[in-house]
């Protein structure tokens, strides 16, 4: 599994980065808030991955230029039915902020102007993550933490390796830091998720 990839920037576009690296190219579709960023920064590009399957034999790569945008594309396609191409579009339509505001604040209509996001979609992703994002005031904040929450992650890759989908086990966790606090340990994190998870 890619978390992430450095190499030099060969074609970039407001839908898609191919970087080179060791003589392999790697594709992968981004959001115009990373395209525009990454054109800025010129030549050389570090892509934080994230892979969904459409079917067991199809996966697809998105790109990120850096984890709080990866780690909201992540909440936003925990929500049911909202796939990657929604979200990719969601991210490229507001920026972050606008995004978590919106959610934050039950503020459904920028959410409905997205292509694809009609009322009901909009309601089920304010009703899903409402709450779960930060404050709309600076709310990348939380989302960075939980990226650096060592704890979590390990957790995460604990129960992903036991078989359980990531989605599914990233609920879990949510629902054991409330219990447990920010300061659980991998091991009891992992044995309260796993009761969730029955």
């Amino acid at each position: 599994m890619l978390d992430y990839v450095r190499g030099k920037i060969v074609k970039l576009n407001p839908a898609q980065i191919v970087v080179e690296t060791n003589g392999i190219g790697f594709s992968f579709q981004i959001s115009l808030q990373s395209f525009t960023r990454w054109k800025e920064q010129g030549i050389d590009a570090l892509v934080f991955v994230e892979s969904l399957y459409v079917r067991d034999d199809l996966p697809r790569h998105y790109g990120f230029f850096d984890e709080q945008e990866r780690e909201l594309f992540r909440k936003i396609t925990s929500v049911s039915g909202v796939g990657g191409s929604s979200a990719m579009l969601m991210l490229s339509s507001l920026t972050p902020d606008e995004i978590i505001t919106a959610i934050n604040t039950a503020n459904i209509t920028p959410l409905k102007s997205i292509k694809g996001i009609g009322d009901k979609t909009a309601q089920r992703i304010i009703v899903d993550l409402k709450g779960k994002l930060g404050k709309h005031e600076g709310g990348i904040g939380k989302i960075v933490t939980e990226v650096h929450n060592k704890n979590r992650e390990e957790a995460l890759l604990a129960l992903v390796a036991l078989g359980f989908n990531r989605t599914q086990a990233d609920k879990a966790l949510d629902r054991s830091l409330k219990e447990l606090g920010s300061g659980a340990g991998v091991d009891a994190l992992v044995r309260l998720s796993l009761k969730f998870l029955q």
